[in-house]
């Protein structure tokens, strides 16, 4: 009996390797047709990781199958895998060349991935197959404006606003274009058409002021930051802007936001400067020191300070910081300068000599640095090296400085005669 049974069983395993042999081509085709079935499924809810698990598994039985490749390229796009899906979107041209779908997808990917040229090349012949659509003809307007070809872009872009005229996404992208050809007065419209199209997209008009900004159009600027009083850059821009106007009264109120939501130094510099502009020296001088403390080694910061301190008659100190400029950058022909001024009235003649040497070293000087010369001198009895700075001083200033040039006429005609004695 045990013998029979084991016949039996035997017979039983050899039926069975026939009909494996049979039905495995079938087998292998329900299990390929199992995991497609499985990954649309898994596309349809979304689940981009189990999708591109299936379609890893289809594609690998059927490497030729271009569906499987295509289902999961888009997958793996889904999942942020951007060289993977790049690469089966390839596969998919390689195996079915001209298949819109995959060239359309494959050219966002690129130009996702910052290869706009070869975007370009994918998503022209999309556009060729259906230059009807508007993603296509869109898309090929962002590759060809990454890949700076500005002109190509705004005809791809004009494509793009005919077919869809409410797309403020194409506006904004013929703007850009008309803005890399400089095309300002052009762009302009179509900046504010995008906003008016989608009121969600009000950085487009910031865009469009900065462009203004570039372009020399002040007032323009001004008014469009002037639209965004909860934006601390553009408070910010908005008073530079204005003080840069000559309208200093009018920028410190946009400057103390700033200064209060982005308390940089740039930003209290910019509130400095206007508070100086406009006669109020007394309020720059903290918001000047507050700056300093958090960039001590900004040599244009102090020299701002310093210049505020001497307009308080805070001479000594004034010197202290004009010195430190000079330090911090010994070709700061400003610093000598205004080091040279305090040190002339702190009656440190010495001292101011050396810095009027350090001026004519720079090549920079002007008929007032003469002028300081010749008091140095003057006071020194230096009388020749004198009265040549007051000679030099007259024939450089030409009745731009009448005050100073009556008073050193008169020491030219005494000490004239003061030398000829000798």
């Amino acid at each position: 009996m045990r013998v029979i049974l084991l016949l039996l069983l035997a017979l039983s395993a050899v039926e069975a390797d026939e009909r494996r042999d049979k039905t495995s081509a079938a087998g292998k085709a329900a299990v390929q047709a199992d995991d497609q079935a499985e990954g649309l499924n898994a596309l349809e809810a979304r689940n981009w990781e189990a999708a591109a698990q299936s379609f890893t598994r289809a594609a690998e039985a059927s490497p030729g199958d271009y569906g499987a490749h295509f289902h999961l390229a888009f997958a793996l796009s889904m999942l942020r895998r951007d060289p993977e899906a790049i690469a089966e979107y390839k596969k998919v041209l390689e195996l079915k060349p001209g298949l819109y779908e995959a060239g359309l997808n494959l050219g966002v990917l690129l130009l996702r991935n910052r290869q706009p040229m070869e975007a370009a090349a994918h998503l022209a012949a999309a556009v060729k197959q259906k230059p009807q659509e508007f993603r296509p003809v869109y898309y090929l307007g962002e590759a060809q404006l990454a890949a700076a070809n500005a002109a190509a872009a705004e005809e791809a872009f004009k494509q793009a606003v005919l077919l869809d005229p409410r797309s403020g996404d194409a506006e904004v992208g013929l703007a850009r274009a008309l803005a890399k050809q400089n095309k300002v007065a052009e762009a302009a419209p179509h900046f504010h058409k995008a906003v008016e199209l989608d009121p969600s997209a009000q950085d487009a008009l910031l865009e469009l002021a900065s462009l203004y900004e570039r372009h020399r159009q002040g007032a323009e600027a001004i008014a469009l930051y002037a639209r965004f009083p909860e934006d601390a850059g553009a408070r910010e821009r908005l008073g530079e802007l204005l003080l840069e106007s000559g309208k200093a009264a009018a920028a410190i109120p946009h400057l103390q936001a700033a200064v209060q939501k982005s308390p940089t130094a740039a930003n209290r510099y910019a509130l400095a400067a206007a508070y100086v502009a406009n006669k109020e020296t007394v309020k720059a001088l903290p918001i000047l020191e507050q700056a300093l403390e958090a960039e001590p080694a900004n040599p244009e910061l102090r020299l701002m300070y310093a210049r505020a301190l001497r307009d308080q008659r805070q001479f000594e100190p004034a010197a202290e910081q004009f010195f430190r400029v000079t330090q911090a950058k010994p070709d700061s022909a400003e610093g000598w300068s205004e080091l040279a001024g305090m040190l002339v009235l702190l009656d440190r003649y010495p001292e101011a000599l050396a810095a009027l040497d350090k001026v004519r070293a720079l090549g920079t000087e002007t008929a007032g640095h003469h002028y300081l010369r010749a008091i140095v001198l003057d006071k020194h009895q230096q009388y020749k090296p004198a009265l040549e700075s007051y000679e030099k001083f007259l024939s450089m200033s030409q009745g731009k400085n009448p005050n100073e040039e009556f008073k050193a006429r008169q020491r030219v005609r005494i000490l004239r005669k003061e030398l000829s004695k000798r």
